[in-house]
């Protein structure tokens, strides 16, 4: 069948020119079987040998992504023009079992819907099943099979627009996610990028000329800022690449619609690559890039300690450049950059081992218990899109059967997500036979055994966010469902234990009446009964309970007294305002509401113009849309807020490193401690530690205290009063 997508003519490649390109790179053993090949794919033509061949193209395409020379004869070989002509006798012994093998697999593959109309759910989920057979096989069979759907792409402008749709469509839903999941950057970014503008040509077209329109502005920032970033690696002995990132189309219209935001409102439109030559480079060049300029917190991701379940690793951040533009910055080591582009396809080519090696066995068993989890199609189609998700994970029971769960899950989640029972009865889990807290953050492909009691619910403590139990909201809901089902006296019971629990360990007097309903009053409640009912309910938690306790000597002073209006001096807005702790920064107070000294302010991350400073009752803040909130950031009037010191007294059993881990709790708190006193009994192994910390608000020294006493050999924490 010919096909009038693939005109080339093949006279303006000599085979001698083919031959040089594919050849580059290989040993001279394997350059002798790519010639071999290749010989046999230009001889694949039709009658009027004017049309190229596809395996040409695509072993141009497996070329640049540094695949091994198997792949490149084996893409050769599958050519669509050779399935009739060249018998599997000679592949097999001109190249090889291992080649025959990838032929067959590509041609399975190729053979399958290539040309149809509209695919089904069926036909999709049977094209799925054979991908994830073949990733599972050999998965240089896949990457083959995605660089024809590439080259397919690429020529898709000359077919009907039926075609085009179809085929994008299909990409967009199968094609693209298993290259993400193979690590292939280069392949996913173009396959997404075409489909996009096959699928949606008025908005593809749209995006690009507003792309276009700034360009040169854009490039002109990167370059400026580029230099003042290398400027500064080179002052500090730094070695390391800077370079302006390319943005791709796809993945700034996906941000859009995910965020609900315009395309000026993007963080990382103006985007900056660091390549180093190791690890420790890494985080000597974030350190310096957040000491230059204001970062924005929310955006930071540490990829390097906590890689993407494909292997990627990096660092990502966001910094606010000159005139107030945000600009993305990724900072890696050059093998990450290799592997972030190629994936998987370099894989049998520089068998290096290590975490790439890991993550590539990752990626092909969660796609193996993917493949054996669901039989339907229906199900199939759903699990592969969800686990294609980055937040998603898969973990198994100990009889094999996988869950699905979102990342960051605990064993409580995992229980609940068994059945609810399982949930409320959970006292203990197991991971691959280890026994792990229950706050441990399960992670793909392990094995979780849940150790349940006969008889009892769950805990109220699972409810404290802080504490980090639960991190689904399926299980939060039956978890107070689970309260709520209980009588009235037990909840009224679990609420004054609670406040019981709160005051003690605060060393607060009991609370007398009228402070109970003016507790009450403080969360709406009509009566202090309510209140009781409320905690024990979970309805309040116990961050917001202890957040509304006050500890006699512990009052923060009230603001200063509003100042009239009056105009900032030239160069003195900066030092009467800090940013995230942080003074002499680009900022300017916004005429629309004129915050002055003592009112309580926010700031605005303006596109070109710092950070503008609003008074919180702004009508502008107040009404912001919600796809502008994103750059609302914390200020104050120039002062650090106060901290108040507070001596804590914890009574434990004595054991080695007890007190290392009560004062890293501490440390990861953000509580400066000023003094420890430890007396020990040696006769009962007894010990009192008394520690003169410095703290900020009430539900930071709670939480500290609720933390401290879940540490092993710990038998109470409470404020010495």
């Amino acid at each position: 069948m010919k096909h009038s997508l693939y005109h080339a003519d093949i006279s303006s490649h000599p085979l001698t020119q083919l031959q040089e390109k594919l050849c580059a790179g290989y040993s001279e053993a394997e350059a002798s079987a790519l010639a071999k090949a290749l010989k046999f794919a230009v001889e694949a033509r039709d009658e009027d040998k004017r049309l190229r061949p596809r395996g040409i193209d695509v072993a141009h395409i497996l070329h640049g992504l540094k695949t091994d020379a198997q792949t490149l004869e084996a893409a050769l070989l599958a050519d669509p023009w050779l399935r009739e002509t060249l018998k599997e006798t000679v592949i097999e012994s001109q190249f090889g079992p291992i080649v025959l093998k990838l032929v067959r697999g590509v041609n399975w593959l190729n053979t399958f819907n290539e040309y149809s109309g509209e695919i089904q759910e069926p036909e999709q989920a049977e094209l799925l099943r054979r991908m994830l057979l073949s990733v599972v096989e050999d998965v240089r069979a896949v990457l083959i099979k995605l660089a024809y759907r590439l080259q397919r792409l690429r020529m898709l402008k000359h077919e009907e627009e039926s075609i085009r749709y179809r085929i994008a469509r299909e990409t967009l839903d199968l094609f693209a996610p298993l290259a993400n999941r193979l690590g292939v950057g280069q392949l996913k970014w173009e396959l997404e990028d075409l489909s996009f503008r096959y699928l949606e040509p008025e908005k593809y077209k749209q995006l690009a000329q507003s792309l276009e329109t700034k360009r040169a502005e854009r490039e002109a920032y990167i370059q400026g800022f580029t230099a003042q970033l290398g400027k500064v690696l080179q002052e500090n002995g730094l070695k390391a690449k800077v370079y302006g990132r390319p943005k791709h189309l796809f993945s700034i219209w996906s941000k859009m619609q995910r965020k609900q935001v315009a395309l000026d409102d993007l963080y990382d439109l103006l985007a900056v690559r660091v390549v180093v030559d190791k690890i420790a480079d890494c985080y000597a060049v974030l350190g310096l890039v957040h000491g230059q300029w204001l970062h924005i917190p929310k955006e930071f991701d540490d990829y390097i300690a906590n890689p993407k379940d494909n292997g990627y690793q990096s660092l990502h951040t966001v910094v606010i450049g000159e005139a107030g533009h945000p600009v993305e910055i990724q900072i890696r080591t050059q093998q990450m950059h290799s592997f972030a582009e190629f994936g998987v396809a370099a894989h049998w080519r520089y068998k290096e081992g290590g975490k790439q090696d890991e993550a590539l066995d990752r990626s092909i068993n969660s796609l193996r218990y993917l493949l054996e989890s669901r039989g339907d199609d229906h199900g199939l189609l759903e699990d592969f899109r969800s686990e294609l998700f980055e937040d998603q994970i898969f973990v198994l029971t100990p009889k094999g059967q996988v869950v699905r769960l979102k990342k960051g899950a605990t064993p409580v989640d995992f229980a609940y997500a068994i059945h609810s029972e399982v949930g409320h009865r959970c006292r203990g889990a197991k991971v691959n036979g280890h026994i792990v807290p229950l706050t441990y953050r399960l992670k793909s492909g392990e094995k979780v055994e849940i150790l349940t009691t006969k008889i009892g619910g769950p805990s109220l403590g699972w409810l404290d966010a802080r504490m980090g139990y639960v991190g689904s909201a399926h299980a939060r809901e039956k978890i107070k469902q689970w309260f709520r089902q209980q009588d009235h006296d037990r909840h009224l019971r679990a609420g004054k234990a609670i406040l019981e629990h709160e005051r003690r360990k605060l060393g607060l007097p009991a609370l007398k009446d009228s402070e109970l309903d003016d507790l009450a009053r403080h969360f709406h409640l009509p009566r202090a009964e309510d209140l009781l009912l409320a905690i024990g309910r979970a309805d309040i938690a116990p961050m917001q309970l202890a957040a509304t306790l006050r500890i006699p000597g512990f009052q923060p002073p009230p603001p200063p007294l509003a100042a009239p209006p009056r105009k900032a001096e030239a160069g003195k807005e900066s030092e009467q305002v800090t940013v995230q702790g942080v003074r002499n920064l680009m900022i300017h107070f916004a005429h629309c509401c004129n915050p002055t000294p003592g009112t309580d302010i926010v700031g605005y991350i303006t596109l070109g113009n710092g950070v503008a400073i609003h008074a919180q009752d702004c009508p502008n803040i107040i009404h912001l849309p919600a796809h502008k909130q994103g750059r609302l950031i914390d200020v104050a009037w120039g002062r650090e807020l106060e901290a108040f010191p507070m001596e804590i007294e914890v009574q434990a059993i004595d054991r080695k490193g007890l007190l290392k881990d009560v004062t890293s709790i501490f440390a990861h708190e953000g509580i400066n401690i000023l003094r420890t006193n430890t007396f020990t009994n040696p006769e009962s192994r007894s010990v009192t530690m008394e520690i003169l910390v410095e703290i900020q608000d009430v539900s930071q020294l709670s939480l500290a205290l609720d933390k401290i006493g879940e540490v092993h050999n710990v038998l109470q924490a409470r404020r010495k009063g």
